[in-house]
């Protein structure tokens, strides 16, 4: 925090951006691309695109899956594809930005450029946080780390995908699909329990009674997650009534995907503690 900030003079902003973006955020954000991608790779020297293969594949591909221009439309010197990415990186919306840093991470094998994105994310208060290499509406680091651990490496695989495809739902910033995000996070769930009960055919609620039974869940977390499951399983609920009128939004997404993966990573930890 700056001096005038902390002494009161000047006003801090508590303001969490879901729904645009300050100049600092997008000056912060281009510096961290400028610093690790641009720079790196040598987009500011006066070559042409024929002398740096990665500037070449990284502009084919963005003209033709992002841009959707016309290759031949490209300048022939990296100096002024960068003119063109700087250009519109500053005219588009808060969403094109968005959406264009996903595709340039997308493109990056380096680890430390998530983390930096996150960094700047954190510091200038926006409501998005890059997780498995999307934005997501998540502002909370233990929400976050509860993500990643559930998205690792490693068993149950089945519940990887639903909770990869129900951050997809969740992160689609144009066209957002809230119940089927819940949907998704929930088969999670039920993966990994009819996984760890033995039972591949059960219900959710059947396979959370072989667990309690068995010793690996505590009856309160059992009652708890079986009373979730059944709100989305009745009348007005999600899971089996995807055309009624309940009303879901990303709030309710956002919970369900964070419980979800905490109550996922909390079956595989007593279980490994068990074995």
């Amino acid at each position: 925090m700056k001096f005038g900030e902390r002494m009161g003079l000047v006003e801090v902003s508590t303001t969490i951006q879901t729904s645009g973006m300050t100049s600092a955020l997008r000056n912060s954000l281009w510096n961290v691309l400028d610093v690790c991608v641009w720079g790196s790779n040598d987009f500011d020297k006066g070559w042409q695109i024929s002398e740096n293969p990665y500037v070449d594949k990284f502009s084919t591909n963005l003209w033709f899956h992002f841009f959707k221009e016309r290759l031949d439309s490209r300048s022939k010197y990296c100096v002024q594809i960068l003119d063109v990415l700087r250009d519109w990186f500053f005219r588009g919306t808060w969403i094109d930005v968005y959406d264009f840093v996903e595709f340039v991470i997308s493109y990056e094998e380096d680890s430390e450029l998530d983390g930096l994105i996150n960094q700047v994310l954190e510091r200038e208060l926006a409501g998005f946080r890059l997780i498995n290499r999307q934005f997501v509406p998540i502002t909370d680091e233990l929400e976050k780390e509860a993500i990643e651990a559930a998205l690792a490496p490693g068993p149950f695989e089945a519940a990887r995908t639903h909770f990869r495809q129900a951050l997809n739902l969740l992160a689609d910033r144009e066209n957002p699909d809230f119940r089927n995000s819940i949907k998704e996070s929930i088969s999670a769930v039920e993966s990994v329990a009819c996984e760890l009960s033995g039972k591949p055919k059960a219900t959710l609620g059947d396979a959370l009674k072989v667990l309690e039974k068995e010793g690996q869940l505590h009856s309160a977390l059992k009652s708890g997650f079986s009373s979730i499951y059944g709100y989305t399983s009745d009348a007005d609920g999600i899971r089996h009534k995807l055309q009624e009128e309940t009303k879901v939004d990303a709030n309710d997404a956002k919970y369900f995907l964070v419980a979800c993966t905490a109550f996922v990573n909390y079956l595989k930890s007593k279980h490994a503690a068990a074995t």
